[in-house]
């Protein structure tokens, strides 16, 4: 299975708590920090749900 690089390029601040709750379920803390997650359903739904926070480059 392909992996999938996942970077935060917007701040969490202001956001819905449950969007930063996804964001920090990804290991995405700060502007600027990537995280390499597996391809799967569960994580592409939670790349769908904080899609406007996010660059995502498939490896």
């Amino acid at each position: 299975m392909a992996d999938i690089s996942i970077t935060l390029v917007k701040s969490l601040n202001g956001r819905k708590k449950s969007h930063i709750a996804t964001a920090n379920s990804l290991g995405l803390r700060r502007i600027g920090s990537t995280t390499v997650q597996p391809d799967n359903d569960a994580t592409r739904g939670k790349i769908a749900t904080i899609s406007y926070l996010l660059s995502v480059k498939e490896n």
